[in-house]
């Protein structure tokens, strides 16, 4: 069933110990505002937990298959949209950079959004190799901030095993090799999502698709342990529906309506229950309806 109304969104989760998205030009230090301290989370990493649990739980089949996974091969897949679609003489000859007629991009393109959930959600551009065009997705995502500002603590780590033999000739005493390891000891963070009807409709994103969407977001970190990631966990996620497709209010004004502050007396937040989350469900703007999904 096709989508007839807009939706925006707030997703909120904490981390406790450990590095919620690491910054490579950082040497992998949390991300953080460098003027105001708050911690960053990107859309990029929100959106390959959502790719993660997607695969996991449809096991990786059409009509949930993952565009963008580890070690895909982009253009192996845009050939077999083509093979798929009937177009399959197009991938003959040198040329490494094949268009494809108007027609046949415009079938792979379709074919690409009914096979793959993350490009009929998020979008993608698959014009590398054979050309199959580019979707926007009607599922968008922000950073996520963190709702004061953390501190990223780093960690000197040892190794007591040791790679080759030279290395265990040369370690004398105490001496290990050595690593760093960093960690938030405790933050709150908050996104904002918007879904577009007449972006899904374009996709074929579905109600079924919104549905796992939404259960995706809840449990994403319950399956995406690790010892870097400390504990991370969904807080809350509140979606707004509108009943039009246009919108019954601003986004911002309704993401607004969520408020999460340390309660007071709390200098030091180091745990959820230090905070105090503020839903202002009275008088939502006339055919706006809060669907609370967590929290």
């Amino acid at each position: 069933m096709s989508l007839n109304n807009r939706y925006d969104f707030v997703l909120v989760f904490d981390v406790r110990d450990g590095n919620p998205n690491g910054d490579p030009d950082a040497g992998n230090l949390p991300r953080l505002d460098a003027e105001s301290g708050h911690g960053l989370v990107t859309d990029v990493s929100l959106k390959r937990k959502v790719r993660n649990f997607v695969g996991l739980v449809k096991g990786e089949q059409p009509p949930f298959e993952i565009y963008v996974k580890e070690k895909a091969i982009l253009n192996q897949t845009h050939e077999r949209a083509y093979i798929e679609v009937g177009a399959g003489d197009e991938l003959k000859g040198e040329d490494k950079k094949r268009k494809g007629s108007g027609d046949t991009v415009d079938k792979a393109r379709a074919w690409m959004c009914r096979n793959f959930y993350d490009v009929r959600t998020f979008g993608a551009v698959m014009s590398t190799g054979v050309n199959c065009g580019q979707v926007r997705g009607p599922v968008q995502l922000t950073f996520a901030r963190s709702v004061d500002p953390v501190v990223a603590l780093e960690h000197s780590i040892t190794r007591m095993a040791v790679a080759t033999e030279a290395e265990a000739a040369k370690q004398q005493g105490d001496n290990r090799t050595m690593g760093r390891k960093h960690t938030v000891p405790y933050g709150i963070y908050v996104a904002h999502g918007f879904v577009s009807s007449f972006l899904a409709r374009q996709t074929g994103f579905s109600e079924e698709d919104l549905e796992l969407l939404w259960q995706s977001l809840e449990n994403m970190f319950e399956h995406d342990r690790s010892a870097a990631r400390g504990e991370m966990a969904t807080r809350g996620l509140y979606v707004f529906k509108h009943d039009s497709e246009l919108g019954n209010a601003h986004a911002h004004a309704l993401f607004e309506r969520i408020q999460i502050r340390k309660k007071d007396g709390v200098d030091v937040a180091r745990n959820f229950a230090d905070y105090t989350v503020t839903v202002d469900s009275e008088a939502l703007p006339a055919g706006v309806n809060l669907l609370r999904k967590v929290g």
